[in-house]
């Protein structure tokens, strides 16, 4: 009975996190803070292998996602939203997205490479050592914790916002996934 409880409790609480660190975002926005508070450099390793650092997606605008692999449905919903609107924005290379593990002890490069499979293949999986995924998280002012299961498994309590990064990798506003994808490709094609 605890079990099934547990599921909507966590959605309720990565939901209200959500909502805070977007109430903060928008806020910071407004008064001007937003584009400098938000985003920073930051050195991972992609689902590829390959060392990556934020400049590799300077030039163009981007999307970056905080989630893990074994999120059962907010981070794979996610994914599909924005390979949706990726998709509506036809074979345009310029845009990418970023999905930073919050569980780099699970979601090893491998790993990220199979989950993302799945979904557009412009949307880069990046992780790193827990010290190096807690320094982005705080640049981007991601909120995850790790909440223990039976049997000693456990799941990621963590920001579930996208956020969308102008050409010169600062912050521009959390981006609405809850439109048809035609308008959402069209919203960014306007940053391109």
């Amino acid at each position: 009975m605890r079990a099934r409880l547990l599921l909507p409790l966590l959605i309720l609480v990565v939901g209200l996190a959500g909502l805070g660190v977007a109430s903060f975002m928008i806020v910071a926005q407004q008064s001007g803070a937003g584009s400098s508070s938000i985003g920073g450099p930051f050195r991972l390793t992609s689902s590829d292998g390959k060392e990556v650092t934020d400049a590799d997606f300077k030039g163009h605008p981007f999307l970056v996602y905080f989630g893990y692999t074994h999120c059962p449905d907010i981070c794979p919903t996610i994914l599909f939203e924005m390979s949706q609107d990726m998709k509506a924005m036809g074979g345009d290379k310029r845009i990418r997205a970023l999905f930073i593990t919050v569980d780099p002890e699970r979601d090893t490069p491998a790993a990220l490479k199979e989950y993302l499979s799945s979904f557009d293949p412009r949307i880069v999986g990046l992780t790193g050592t827990r010290q190096e995924i807690n320094a982005v998280e705080k640049v981007y002012r991601v909120y995850a914790r790790k909440i223990p299961e039976n049997g000693g498994d456990y799941a990621m309590d963590h920001t579930a916002i996208v956020y969308l990064m102008d050409k010169q990798g600062r912050f521009v506003t959390v981006f609405n996934l809850d439109r048809p994808p035609q308008v959402a490709a069209k919203d960014l094609d306007t940053y391109m």
